[in-house]
């Protein structure tokens, strides 16, 4: 039988503010949509490379949140919710425009990486490549 695929341990914000309190490390945010060519291709070829894997669970908490999520959120006793959900128009999560917005435009797909005191030390706002993401991990 074929050995199964490592993969990254995801857990959501509220699975994070826990994880922070008890136990500080580094973040990895991960916020995509959908709709996003670039963010299924960046889960589907990056976040499965076996070297990106590893250096994620073990050093990192690693959040992937759908930018568009119409889910109330609990994080550091703040709820954030998607104000700008209305009918068919989705809009982006209140969380996702608080940490992932650059010059008043939110722009898909969005990787941060935090330090353990959820300090922004790199903010992405493209596509990153294993070779890419594992520079900005190490």
């Amino acid at each position: 039988m074929p050995q199964e695929r490592e993969r990254i341990h995801w857990i959501d914000f509220e699975q994070l503010s826990d994880s922070l309190d008890v136990n500080p490390r580094p973040v990895l945010i991960s916020f995509h949509t959908e709709w996003c060519a670039y963010c299924r291709k960046m889960h589907r070829e990056v976040f499965t490379n076996p070297e990106i894997v590893k250096m994620v669970n073990e050093k990192y908490y690693a959040v992937h949140f759908d930018a568009e999520s119409r889910d109330t959120i609990l994080f550091d006793g703040q709820i954030f919710v998607n104000k700008e959900y209305a009918g068919n128009k989705k809009g982006f999560h209140e969380i996702a425009r608080l940490l992932g917005d650059r010059n008043g435009r939110f722009n898909v797909p969005v990787t941060l990486i935090l330090d353990e005191n959820f300090a922004v030390r790199h903010r992405r706002f493209e596509y990153l490549s294993s070779k890419k993401l594992k520079a900005i991990l190490d």
